[in-house]
């Protein structure tokens, strides 16, 4: 039959949507639910249509300190574990030394180890060092974590790098320090900007590892789970909508530079 014969020629497609749609719906419910005026506490059944939250994201006390105080967690721990993560990526492509391959086996262990043994690691980590729990304890926290996201992005540019491009730069008389800044960071960087950007996400995210190494820091992951135990304010889906919207529109801006490029290459 025709739809048969279609639906087998489409079928990789069709499968890639439905995923896609199963997982942009729990978005669309909280921008969906951004929008409801709850009677009670808990905004888990639609009432009706309210912008009430949009024009105060800010109602509830304590919201947007915790939103704050995760933005500014994220935003160090990005900038630590992009740097960290970097300069670890070079030195296990580009040089070779005892225990390397050992080193490299260490650096995804965070990666494959539960949340919840890394977490408590860390806490006893820090309470043998006698340091308080707080925004420090957290941003090392997530550094530590971030850092293996970030080496797995960078490596694998780097490992695709042309090492001739180098070279070339090297026989125009570029030194060593115009050659990284003119010829190898700007191929690293698509790299290093989805390293840094996987780690920006991964730390704001965050619920397990903070809540264990927090002591009486907030940060907008605990303030959600917090509240769901009390009742869930509108603002949360305010706020879920808002960043989901700034992703996406990163992401089609990024894809936009990427293609103008792309024809001014051809050009």
């Amino acid at each position: 039959m025709p739809v048969l014969r279609w639906i087998r020629r489409n079928l990789v497609v069709i499968a890639g949507l439905l995923t896609l749609a199963y997982m942009i719906l729990p978005n669309i419910v909280v921008m969906v639910f951004s929008f409801n005026k709850p009677k009670g506490r808990f905004n888990y059944e639609w009432q009706r249509f309210s912008l009430d939250a949009w024009k105060d994201p800010c109602g509830v006390a304590d919201l947007c300190g915790s939103l704050s105080l995760s933005l500014q967690i994220a935003f160090w721990a990005t900038l630590g574990a992009t740097a960290l993560g970097t300069a670890i990526a070079f030195a296990l492509v580009r040089y070779r030394f005892r225990a390397r391959g050992a080193i490299s086996s260490l650096i995804f262990l965070p990666m494959a180890m539960p949340e919840v043994v890394m977490a408590a690691s860390l806490l006893t980590l820090f309470l043998n060092m006698g340091a308080e729990l707080g925004f420090w304890t957290v941003l090392i926290a997530h550094i530590m974590f971030c850092l293996s996201f970030v080496v797995t992005a960078v490596k694998a540019r780097v490992m695709s790098m042309d090492p001739r491009l180098e070279e070339a730069a090297r026989d125009l008389y570029a030194g060593p320090v115009q050659t990284f800044v003119r010829v190898t960071l700007p191929i690293a960087a698509p790299g290093i900007a989805a390293g840094a950007l996987l780690a920006f996400a991964l730390s704001f995210d965050d619920f397990i590892i903070t809540n264990f190494n927090a002591g009486s820091t907030v940060t907008f992951p605990m303030f959600v789970w917090g509240s769901a135990q009390r009742g869930t304010p509108v603002q949360i889906n305010v706020i879920g909508t808002a960043m989901f919207v700034i992703a996406v529109l990163m992401v089609l801006v990024g894809q936009l530079i990427a293609s103008r490029r792309k024809s001014n290459a051809r050009n």
